[in-house]
């Protein structure tokens, strides 16, 4: 199945590190392939590509969001990483096999590129390529835009602003839908989840749209 994502506004043609230490002034460390630094503005949440779908359907902001090869990989507030065994503890999915991680201080992460750009395979000749899904504001500081840990007690909330779930909602909902795409794999990618996507294109004014398959 196929989800349909928005092509990003950003303009084409720049070298990536460059995009990424001027445009976002993102630690990059250069490639091939060209990584990001994890646990200084944001941690990773990494999850199977069908779940992470899910999450897309359900959020319509979730702060920047990436697909490389059959996972996804949201960016969550710095720190998130360590929090993560504890949230799935006090959730109740701890013990329980669900094929989600995060990726916090002194990881790294190959960089994202925008729909469109072209970039050279890594040394060992694979171009399995992460690209992003919703993209990060060029000018934008990042951290306002991320779910982030408001504590256990409490209704959950905004994590990160502006509608942004906040990290207890989204880990919670990342380990529903891990545990789901574990059970029912065929089941994990839903014509709801792709009906919003489209949706959230045309509010934003992203007139392209590009597939992805998951399966």
């Amino acid at each position: 199945m196929a989800l349909t994502v928005p092509c990003p506004r950003a303009p084409l043609g720049r070298p990536l590190v460059q995009w990424y230490e001027r445009e976002l002034g993102w630690a990059v460390v250069p490639g091939p392939p060209v990584r990001l630094l994890t646990g200084l503005r944001f941690d990773v949440l990494d999850l199977p590509a069908p779940a992470g779908a899910a999450l897309l359907g359900r959020y319509g902001r979730t702060g920047p969001v990436a697909l490389v090869g059959r996972r996804m990989r949201f960016l969550v507030a710095a720190g998130s990483a360590e929090e993560l065994p504890g949230l799935l503890d006090w959730l109740e999915w701890g013990g329980v096999a669900l094929d989600l991680s995060a990726i916090g201080a002194g990881g790294r992460i190959t960089a994202p590129v925008l729909t469109g750009w072209s970039v050279p395979p890594d040394r060992d000749g694979s171009r399995e390529t992460a690209v992003w899904l919703r993209p990060p504001e060029p000018g934008c500081e990042v951290e306002a835009t991320l779910p982030a840990f408001t504590g256990f007690a409490g209704p959950k909330g905004d994590g990160g602003g502006g509608g942004t779930p906040d990290l207890v909602r989204l880990v919670d909902a990342a380990a529903t839908e891990c545990h789901r795409a574990r059970l029912f794999p065929t089941k994990s990618v839903t014509g709801s989840a792709h009906a919003r996507e489209r949706a959230g294109a045309k509010r934003s004014g992203n007139a392209g749209t590009q597939p992805l398959a998951f399966s």
